[in-house]
């Protein structure tokens, strides 16, 4: 199985619960890192969302995940590992949910001749709105980011999102405007 998520808590437990999910991806670490990292394109993994920074990604910056035309912001964070080509890690809050933030985690390992991405998911509400839609997610961005790296071509679910971008921002609040959650 190439997509495979990984229970770490006990989901009866009180405890921050972790989830993990794990992709093979055939094609190099340098390659998978590349994709996962960029700045400058829409990611189709991501939504069709670009990641957007002041001065590049490194510990401490400020981030976010904005609309294809850059007036929407969906997702904001500080980053807080970066180790390339093979961790990085950032908080993350959904602008529009009133929750979070929970972290991010990726990790990329050498294996069998491609790479290992594991997505890791911790610190988000417990049954919040939150955990849930990034549970919903996780497959999406591990069977996409390995699309791309494989074929330079996101899967089918990825162009499809790619193309109703434009509508989903037609549909964001007017809380999520990016004016409203800026850089610094």
């Amino acid at each position: 199985m190439t997509t495979q998520a990984i229970p770490m808590t006990d989901p009866a437990s009180d405890a921050p619960r972790v989830h993990r999910n794990q992709t093979f991806i055939k094609a190099p670490v340098e390659t998978v890192w590349s994709i996962l990292v960029a700045t400058d394109t829409p990611l189709p993994f991501f939504f069709g969302a670009i990641c957007d920074t002041r001065d590049g990604l490194r510990v401490g910056a400020r981030m976010r995940m904005v609309s294809a035309n850059r007036k929407i912001a969906m997702v904001v964070g500080e980053v807080l590992a970066f180790e390339p080509p093979h961790l990085y890690a950032h908080t993350f809050r959904m602008t529009h949910i009133d929750e979070g933030p929970a972290t991010v985690t990726y990790r990329l390992t050498p294996e069998n001749g491609g790479t290992r991405f594991e997505l890791t998911i911790e610190h988000a509400p417990a049954g919040g709105k939150l955990e849930k839609e990034m549970l919903g997610a996780q497959s999406f961005i591990g069977t996409n980011l390995r699309a791309l790296a494989e074929t330079g071509r996101p899967a089918f679910s990825g162009r499809m999102v790619g193309l109703l971008g434009p509508v989903f921002g037609m549909m964001a609040k007017r809380s999520q405007r990016i004016g409203n959650w800026p850089l610094e």
